[in-house]
């Protein structure tokens, strides 16, 4: 396999031995030495004599300086494929490169998921089952990311590889022509990714969400002192629902009153949104449901559908947990969790970590977790949400 490098006697005889680079515009003195015009020309004008650089020959008179073109485009070939084998061999080593990175997030996958199965099974008997699910849940968004790393990596390695065999053949070409008119970013380093400045996130133990929880739990018992004193807004009450003088209390009196049909309202549900939207920090607020047999309780998003018939999911801008029949529980997700709850909740409270995703329905009264959405991703305000009625959900 024929490879070109600036070094050997080929290399010597195409340098220059006033600027040591491969020719530029070559030129031949009288004495037969051959130079790049432009230092020869430097060479006699910082002079009171022309004479060769090399071999110190000395003329006359001035020589007419001719472009030796034949020398120059063999220059010029050496040029381009001591370039174009370079650029092949950086090409190599970044699909070397990326076959370790995708190695390394094997690895370090592999090595995060024994631990945390390691840690879950010692921790299982102590750990409460929502501290096991939201683990589950951030052991999957992890193996979710590295895929995706993965296979953003195997499409540069191919991208490269094509990349690599076009270099491969125009360094075996005869073509002498077609190298001359090469496209110039050939030799150029390829467009890759900073990949060195990927982190990856190994940290999924149970130690890690436990201090978490803990955290929350400790709000909790503290009976939420920060907790919102929810108003709620006239602008989104359907007619069928009635409001106390306050606006904190909301009534199904089942006569339609007559009301503006704006924008905001909900026209086919009995729903209610709280006044004030949050779009960071945490917030916590609580329901007071005793007697109800049916109710859609959570946070939605400011651009929810309230028109006709809805459904809710976090897909549509709904995080909520829903009564049916008196006694049904559900945990209106995609798809839908069932929920079985040792007390019926009378009081709940929904605690909100908008920068973590996280949505946690909390029972009062019993002190328990009832249910929570975790991993969210929230890009708009958040709102209060009462839906005295079942409606459609998965």
């Amino acid at each position: 396999m024929c490879r070109y490098e600036l070094n050997g006697p080929l290399a010597e005889e195409l340098q220059c031995s006033v600027c040591l680079e491969v020719f530029t515009d070559p030129v031949s003195t009288p004495c037969g030495h051959n130079f790049c015009k432009s230092c020869l020309n430097q060479c006699w004008d910082n002079s009171q004599d022309c004479k060769c650089p090399l071999c110190k020959e000395t003329f006359s008179k001035r020589p007419d300086l001719k472009i030796n073109t034949a020398l120059r485009q063999v220059a010029q070939l050496f040029q381009k494929k001591s370039s174009l084998s370079k650029s092949e061999k950086h090409v190599q080593q970044i699909i070397q490169d990326r076959i370790r990175k995708i190695q390394d997030i094997r690895h370090s996958a592999k090595l995060r998921k024994k631990t945390a199965e390691r840690e879950k099974l010692h921790s299982i008997k102590r750990c409460p089952a929502e501290l096991l699910e939201m683990m589950e849940e951030k052991q999957k968004t992890a193996e979710k990311q590295d895929e995706e790393l993965i296979q953003e990596l195997q499409q540069e390695i191919t991208e490269l590889k094509m990349r690599n065999t076009e270099l491969d053949h125009l360094l075996h070409t005869e073509d002498y022509f077609q190298l001359l008119q090469i496209d110039p970013s050939l030799c150029s380093p390829p467009h890759t990714r900073n990949w060195p400045e990927i982190s990856m996130n190994t940290d999924v133990s149970v130690e890690t969400l436990r201090r978490a929880l803990t955290q929350l739990q400790e709000t909790l018992d503290q009976k939420l002192s920060k907790t919102v004193d929810v108003t709620l807004v006239p602008d989104t009450v359907h007619p069928n629902l009635t409001q106390s003088d306050d606006r904190k209390q909301m009534s199904h009196r089942g006569i339609k009153q007559k009301l503006p049909n704006n924008q905001e309202r909900f026209d086919h549900y009995p729903g209610v949104l709280g006044k004030e939207g949050f779009l960071s920090g945490r917030f916590y607020f609580e329901v007071q449901l005793k007697g109800k047999s049916q109710w859609n309780l959570g946070v939605a998003r400011e651009s929810i559908n309230r028109k006709g018939k809805i459904r809710v999911s976090p897909q549509d801008g709904f995080w909520v947990v829903a009564l049916r029949s008196g006694n049904v529980y559900w945990a209106c997700a995609d798809p839908c969790v069932y929920l079985s709850l040792r007390v019926k909740p009378q009081k709940v409270g929904v605690f909100v970590f908008y920068e973590e995703g996280l949505v946690y329905f909390y029972d009062v009264e019993s002190r328990s977790h009832i249910y929570s959405f975790t991993g969210q991703s929230f890009t708009e305000k958040l709102y209060h949400l009462l839906i005295i009625a079942p409606v459609n959900y998965k």
